[in-house]
């Protein structure tokens, strides 16, 4: 089965996003992040699989040259298909045609080998958010 990576095309598959980052969050981890309001601002990017099920997301608001990249999540059954890296690789495209200089996130500790191994690097000490520890990371992208 195939999963293309690309931006949410309409506001079903962005309610699709967000009902999986809820699944992710909420009922497997026990956490219900207070929405930010900022979720029409957001450029949202979903892994949709070959029948229309959204099987992955993230969000990346972009701000004055930086990109913050957050909510990258992957259905648990179809984590280990490299879906986050796909993920993680089209949100700093998108970040380079924007404009951004770096791409900034708070990756929870379980899931910092993703980030380590596609060359973002801590800033900062671990820190608990949402009763989990996370570390600040960031990735200077390169200029086309």
């Amino acid at each position: 089965m195939t999963v293309e990576v690309r931006r949410a095309r309409d506001e079903e598959e962005r309610g699709a996003a967000l009902r999986l980052v809820d699944t992710v969050f909420g009922g497997e981890q026990g956490i219900w992040p207070s929405a930010d309001g900022r979720e029409p601002d957001v450029l949202r990017l979903v892994a949709v699989d070959d029948d229309g099920t959204v099987v992955g997301t993230c969000r990346l608001l972009l701000d004055d040259g930086i990109a913050r990249l957050g909510s990258l999540v992957v259905a648990r059954e179809r984590r280990g298909e490299g879906l986050g890296r796909a993920l993680l690789g089209e949100a700093e495209r998108e970040a380079r045609v924007a404009g951004a200089a770096c791409v900034r996130l708070n990756a929870q500790l379980p899931a910092r080998g993703l980030y380590d191994h596609a060359g973002y690097r801590p800033v900062g000490d671990v820190f608990v958010a949402e009763g989990i520890d996370h570390v600040a990371m960031e990735k200077e992208l390169a200029r086309a």
